[in-house]
Parts: C-alpha cells; sequence; structure tokens
C-alpha cells in the first residue's frame, strides 16, 4: 500500500473510529510504552487533538522486569514526547514484588499494576480519557486466548473499546479498527521509530505463542482468520451491551 493510499482508506477509518470516543471536552492521557503500538496512537492523537482540541498527555509505566532496557525505553518516552510537545508522566512499578502480594503472576501483576498507575495518573493529570493502544490483531488474540484459558460467553468479546477505569476516567482503545500491519505501514510512512520488548519474542507467554505459532497457522487456512474473530468478538459486545440495555 501506498503512502497515498494509506492516507485515503486507512486514515479516515481511523479518524472515524477515535471521534466515537473522543470530544472537544475530553483530556486525554496515553499509555505510552514506546512500543510500535503506543507510537502510532501517540503520535495519531497528537495529530488529532490539533484538529478536535482535546488536552493530550502520555504516560510510561517502569515495570522494574527489564534493568537498563527499561531505562532506555523510558528515556526514549520522554525525548519523543520532548520532540513532540506532549506533557510526560512516568510511574514505576516494583512488579516482582506485587506479583508476591497478590500471589499474580508476572504477566496479571504487571497488568494490573499498569491499570493501577493509568488511574492514580489520571486522577492526578485531570484526565476523562486513558487510550491504550491495542489494535486488531490483539482483539483475535485475546479471543484465542480467553478460549484456551476456559472462558464463559463474555470472554468472546474479546477486548472493549471502551470501559470505565475510575469514577470520571474511561478506557478507549481508538486503533482496534486497524491491524499490525497497518500500524506498522503508519509508522513508515510517517517516520517514527520505537523501541522493542524482547519479552514479546518469548513464547513462553501464552499470548506470544498465539500470535507467533498459532493465529499464523490458522491463517493459512483462513487468511482472514484475524478480521473474522474481531468481528464475532464486535457483534458479541453489541449483544450484550443491548441485553445490558434491556434489563
Amino acid at each position: 500500500m501506498t503512502k497515498k493510499s494509506f492516507e485515503a482508506s486507512v486514515l479516515p477509518r481511523m479518524r472515524a473510529f477515535a471521534s466515537q470516543f473522543i470530544t472537544r471536552a475530553d483530556s486525554v492521557l496515553v499509555g505510552f510504552s514506546g512500543g510500535p503500538d503506543s507510537v502510532c496512537l501517540l503520535h495519531f492523537l497528537n495529530y488529532l487533538s490539533k484538529e478536535k482540541h482535546f488536552e493530550l498527555a502520555a504516560l510510561h509505566v517502569n515495570h522494574s522486569l527489564r534493568g537498563a532496557d527499561a531505562l532506555a525505553d523510558q528515556k526514549f518516552c520522554k525525548n519523543f514526547c520532548a520532540t513532540h510537545n506532549i506533557p510526560f508522566f512516568t510511574q514505576k512499578i516494583a512488579v516482582r514484588q506485587l506479583a508476591k502480594k497478590w500471589d499474580l503472576s508476572i504477566e496479571h501483576a504487571a497488568r494490573k499494576g499498569r491499570y493501577q498507575a493509568f488511574a492514580a495518573i489520571a486522577k492526578k493529570w485531570g484526565a476523562s480519557k486513558v487510550a491504550l493502544g491495542h489494535h486488531l490483531d490483539d482483539q483475535a488474540e485475546t479471543v484465542l486466548l480467553n478460549i484456551l484459558r476456559g472462558t464463559k460467553a463474555k470472554g468472546l468479546c474479546g477486548i472493549p473499546a471502551r470501559r470505565p477505569l475510575a469514577a470520571g476516567v474511561e478506557i478507549i482503545r481508538p486503533l482496534l479498527c486497524i491491524t499490525r500491519a497497518e500500524v506498522e505501514l503508519y509508522l513508515k510512512n510517517n517516520s517514527l521509530s520505537c523501541v522493542t520488548d524482547q519479552t514479546n519474542a518469548d513464547d513462553a507467554y501464552t499470548r506470544n505463542w498465539i500470535r507467533h505459532r498459532l493465529l499464523p497457522l490458522m491463517a493459512e487456512k483462513q487468511p482472514q482468520i484475524r478480521l473474522h474473530l474481531a468481528g464475532m468478538a464486535q457483534e458479541l459486545q453489541d449483544l450484550f451491551e443491548e441485553k445490558n440495555a434491556g434489563r
């Protein structure tokens, strides 16, 4: 896809989808890891904020798991925000200690600690929305991950595009309308660099195994499997919302 065709087809879809969640009155805090998804999200919302006139800031959470690499990621995020004149926050959490305290796996403790940080900084800065960089491929992976874990029907809804985080604060996911490949095209078209978390290559983590092994195997039989899974999740989300609205 050329840059011209990308801007004609993908960017309008991104703008239309994000406009469902963000208004002029909002203050949006972006969860910013420095990875490709969050770089795409922050750069895109920075562009959109100038058009829709909402406030924007970024939060980087250091999980205290990767030593010097984590500090390098934090420095990258700080410099990126300075270059683009975006207010920047950072929060350090001790995930290994939290995992022991809460009796959780490292993965689950990191997620719980990260969302606590989102809520705390959102309250401190006055954010009405916390934007996260999950995309369509993440949605497909989440549906399969939930199936492997033995989910109930609601687990097939995958990742919600929006949900409450704390009083007056909502989580939104403006990139759920685009694929990982389209995220990478966005970075390429805008000459944006990012950082790479080496743990994303470790198939000991079930999500990585799904991403690197299971989904590619399924795609050999059905190339549109990611779109099909994400579409199913959205249909089920709509059904659950209709059911709850009718109560």
